[in-house]
C-alpha cells in the first residue's frame, strides 16, 4: 500500500505539487475605474451584488477609490483626449477585424451548407434509383 500512494506522488520528474499557486490577478486601470463608479453609483444594498459578480473585496474598492482620490488631489490629468480618441480607433479597428472574421466565417459555413445540401440530393437520387432497380429486379 505504501509503495502504491508513492506512485502517485511521484510524476515523471519527482514529486507532483498537488495544488499549484494561483496566478496573481491584475487589473487595467480603466477596470478599476469602472468597477468604483458603478460601486459608487449603487444604492446601498447591492453594492455587494457588484463585489460578489466581479470577484472582488470591499478592500480592492476602498484602495482603488484612495489612488483615485490622492491622484485627483495631486493634480495628475486623467486621460487626455487623444489617448481617448487612440482608444476608440483601437475599439474601432478591433471591431473591424472581428467584423471581417466573421464575415469570411459566415461565407464558409454558407458554402459547407450549400455543398451539403447538393450531397444530400445526390444521395437521394441514388438511394430512390436503387430502390427502383430492386424492385424491377424482383
Amino acid at each position: 500500500m505504501n509503495s502504491r500512494k508513492q506512485s502517485c506522488e511521484q510524476g515523471p520528474t519527482g514529486p507532483v505539487d498537488p495544488a499549484p499557486r494561483p496566478a496573481r490577478r491584475t487589473f487595467t486601470a480603466e477596470y478599476k475605474a469602472a468597477v468604483v463608479a458603478e460601486y459608487e453609483a449603487a444604492p446601498h444594498g447591492e453594492k455587494s451584488a457588484i463585489l460578489r459578480r466581479e470577484g472582488l473585496f470591499h478592500s480592492h474598492v476602498r484602495e482603488w477609490t484612495g489612488a483615485r482620490d490622492a491622484a485627483r488631489s495631486q493634480g495628475t490629468p486623467g486621460p487626455s483626449a487623444t489617448t481617448r480618441q487612440s482608444r476608440a480607433e483601437r475599439d474601432v479597428e478591433r471591431l473591424r477585424a472581428e467584423n471581417a472574421r466573421l464575415t469570411a466565417k459566415l461565407t464558409q459555413t454558407q458554402a459547407a451548407l450549400t455543398i451539403m445540401g447538393k450531397a444530400h440530393e445526390l444521395l437521394s437520387s441514388l438511394v430512390e434509383s436503387s430502390d427502383s432497380q430492386q424492385t424491377s429486379n424482383r
